[in-house]
């Protein structure tokens, strides 16, 4: 089965977003936690968010997780019909 570019494009977006949602999670300090916080805000708020950072990691970790599933698709480990065999789902 031949992919176009845009095939590529489709599942590198949505393997994109979902390591953001990955990696949302690691170094975010609470105002809480911190000991401060703006009046009126939520405790759990972060203080710093570092947007920048977490899309370049997002961007770089999104990367090598596509390129080795590329390389699997490739050298034939990842198939449509092994993924379907997989799932129990009949091809």
């Amino acid at each position: 089965m031949a992919y176009t570019i845009s095939t590529w494009l489709a599942i590198y977006f949505v393997l994109w977003w979902v390591t953001l949602f990955v990696t949302l999670p690691f170094g975010v300090r609470s105002q809480h936690e911190e000991g401060g916080g703006a009046p009126g805000t939520d405790p759990g708020a972060p203080t710093v968010s570092l947007m920048g950072r977490r899309l370049l990691w997002t961007t770089l970790l999104s990367a090598v997780i596509f390129a080795l599933a590329l390389a699997a698709y490739r050298a034939g480990y990842l198939s449509i019909e092994w993924l379907s065999k997989l799932m129990g789902v009949p091809y």
